[in-house]
């Protein structure tokens, strides 16, 4: 159990982060669409507790075509055991970093980066806050209110550990400065052990070349040297094996596999590397942790894209290994696997419209029902919707095979490439749970109703609007079908009875061309017979098969639904989608 916890950040000026504030827990999960500002805030909290060196003018956000003269970012630390920090913290940070409310101590932090002209060199200021300010009152933004002391803060009890999309155990192998490149630049044995292990490597080398006609031959020839260069020892080796103890590390290798085969890391793929280099930073801390000597330990690991080329069972498993780590964990992914896997309290979405935006889900106004709704209903069956632009919800089957095909019509764009997700919840009374997630994690959402069963679909839509506590009003959240309409009912409501038909049609298998001829015609004149009560039965009766195919047929005709229209007209004043003219 960690003793501190940096619960809060806020950062203005940044890259894409305007002005931004994220609640941290212990772990917490970084959600969002790519360029959502997700690596920036993991390179904010770099800028205060790591190294600077990676900081240009592109760093600097830009507004009305200007970039801001200062990058400002603040951090607050709090104790987790006790109204106050334990006596050791107490001791390293200093009664002069430490605040006191009515409720607990806590350290308010502030790292200021501006550019100095005259040297050309960015320049770092650091502070202690004399309070913890609201995030924006009435008056003024949290950024705008008095720096407080300067005094700077780097803590070698709070190391910060930084691991990109890009990580490979091949190049921390060859690189001194990477974590796995620490530990073994750290390699020490007894003076007793550093003789014998010397000695054993003597021997081995003294046996590889005696017992190798090419290696003795080689040696031989080699002794000519000394009528070259006219020296006389004739102390000429060959060493197959490293000679000295201090160079082992040059030519290790590690080798994976299973109980009967194993290959050296650079015949295994990309997600095994990344996995294992990882790893060595988990074995990295764990050796920190063991020297701290009982000192205050609280390493700080910003992750970025865990999962990279890793398959779905692999992603749950890191979570946990992550999760399990000392110290405070921020994770950036990309996988609702990984995003499944953590508690809905660790999550952080980020979006972006005008600003960066955070969101998280409010567990504490949450009953533990709601919480398991949010939970099975949602993450666990829908985790892609974590990434996603914005939502269509909606009850049924056909819904959803038709409107990505409708989108594409209407748009002459993917939904999946503006980050549109068409998300089917089964039942019209199971839209609350999908209202609520998308509420709490800023994610636009709208919903496409049916509204047949004599008003009772309608009502109860209405009803879970009202429990949601959206400030969103009706006409903006959804869209209903025409009365004792579902979506079949009203596909033949606005006359789509031609299309219906060749979709059924389309299904017809014939085995050979002779069987075409002696069939097609008599199924044609039947479906052609069909009553409106007729196509919808059959509809009903085989949504699956029908639905892609009367989708299908109607995306190639030369109209939508209006109340489709009317959907897709509403995400366009949200998401300003260039819509392209066919």
């Amino acid at each position: 159990m960690n003793n501190i916890l940096i619960k809060t950040v806020r950062v203005n000026g940044f890259r894409g982060l305007k002005n931004i504030e994220v609640e941290l827990e212990e772990t917490t999960v970084l959600t969002g669409m790519n360029n959502a500002g997700k690596t920036s805030f993991l390179k904010a909290l770099q800028i205060v507790f790591g190294n600077r060196h990676f900081i240009t003018q592109d760093d600097f956000f830009i507004e009305n075509g200007e970039s801001l003269e200062k990058i400002i970012i603040d951090v607050l630390i709090v104790s987790m055991e006790e109204d106050s920090f334990s006596e050791e913290w107490e001791t390293l940070f200093g009664t002069v970093r430490i605040k006191d409310n009515e409720e607990k101590s806590y350290i308010p932090l502030r790292t200021i980066i501006t550019f100095d002209s005259i040297k050309t060199l960015y320049r770092t200021q650091q502070y202690i806050l004399d309070s913890w300010s609201d995030f924006q009152n009435a008056d003024e933004h949290w950024y705008n209110i008095d720096n407080g002391n300067e005094k700077p803060f780097k803590f070698e009890e709070m190391p910060f550990f930084y691991m990109d999309a890009q990580r490979d155990i091949l190049n921390d192998l060859k690189s001194k400065s990477s974590y796995l490149g620490k530990m073994l630049s750290k390699i020490e044995y007894s003076p007793e052990a550093l003789v014998d292990i010397e000695k054993k490597i003597k021997a081995l080398n003294k046996t590889a070349v005696n017992d190798s006609s090419i290696l003795s031959d080689i040696r031989e020839t080699l002794k000519d040297l000394d009528s070259t260069i006219g020296s006389h020892n004739e102390n000429i080796e060959i060493t197959p094996f490293t000679k000295k103890v201090r160079d082992l590390n040059k030519g290790l290798t590690i080798y994976y596999g299973d109980e009967q085969d194993s290959f050296p890391m650079e015949h295994h793929g990309m997600g095994t590397r990344s996995w294992s280099s990882l790893l060595t930073l988990k074995s990295f801390i764990q050796l920190l942790e063991l020297n701290s000597n009982e000192n205050p330990f609280f390493p700080i690991f910003a992750i970025e894209e865990p999962e990279s080329h890793l398959h779905p069972n692999a992603q749950k498993k890191l979570y946990s290994q992550i999760n399990s780590m000392s110290g405070q964990k921020i994770i950036s992914t990309h996988s609702p696997y990984i995003a499944g896997a953590s508690d809905i309290s660790e999550i952080r979405s980020f979006y972006k419209d005008e600003v960066v935006k955070c969101g998280k889900i409010d567990v504490e106004n949450l009953t533990p029902e709601w919480k398991r709704k949010i939970d099975r209903q949602v993450i666990q069956s829908r985790g892609e919707i974590f990434f996603s632009k914005y939502l269509v919800l909606f009850e049924g089957e056909t819904e959803e095979q038709a409107l990505p095909l409708f989108f594409q019509k209407y748009f002459n764009r993917s939904s999946v490439e503006v980050g549109v997700d068409f998300i089917g919840v089964g039942s019209y009374t199971a839209y609350l749970p999908f209202i609520k997630f998308a509420e709490n994690l800023n994610i636009p959402w709208i919903i496409l109703s049916d509204n047949d069963q004599n008003g009772r679909v309608r009502t109860s839509v209405q009803n879970q609007l009202r429990q949601s506590g959206t400030v969103k009003e009706e006409n903006n959240s959804v869209v209903f079908l025409n009365d004792d309409c579902d979506f079949e009912q009203q596909l033949i409501y606005d006359n789509f009875i031609q299309e219906i038909k060749n979709a059924f049609l389309s299904l017809k298998v014939y085995h050979s061309e002779q069987h075409r001829n002696a069939q097609e015609a008599r199924d044609i004149a039947e479906i052609d017979n069909y009553s409106k009560e007729e196509l919808y039965e059959k509809m009903c009766n085989s949504k699956t098969t029908i639905s892609p195919a009367v989708a299908f047929q109607i995306s190639n005709s030369n109209r939508l639904p209006p109340q489709i229209v009317t959907l897709f007209e509403k995400i366009n004043t949200v998401l300003n989608i260039n819509k392209v003219t066919a």
